[in-house]
């Protein structure tokens, strides 16, 4: 899988979500092969803890989220990351 491939390129070990239907077929790809996920409780922490991941360690941070609603939920932790860095 093209997604699982890019991550290992980039070295990332941990990512940071709530699953969803649309993604869940993600999520059986990485069971092996990743080192860390992160449950949080709503969309936008994934998206501040994935900045904050990033800004601390000097590593990629990913927020994992499904369609609609949970891609939304996403925008405000993306915008703090794209403004602030």
């Amino acid at each position: 899988m093209i997604f699982r491939q890019t991550l290992e390129a980039e070295g990332v070990d941990t990512i940071f979500g709530y699953p969803g239907g649309v993604v869940l077929p993600i999520f059986d790809e990485l069971y092996e092969s990743l080192d860390k996920f992160v449950l949080t409780r709503h969309e936008q922490g994934a998206a501040h803890a994935a900045d904050g991941y990033a800004r601390s360690t000097g590593k990629v941070g990913v927020a994992l989220a499904t369609s609609g609603p949970g891609a939304c939920n996403l925008i405000t932790g993306l915008a703090t990351a794209d403004m602030d860095s």
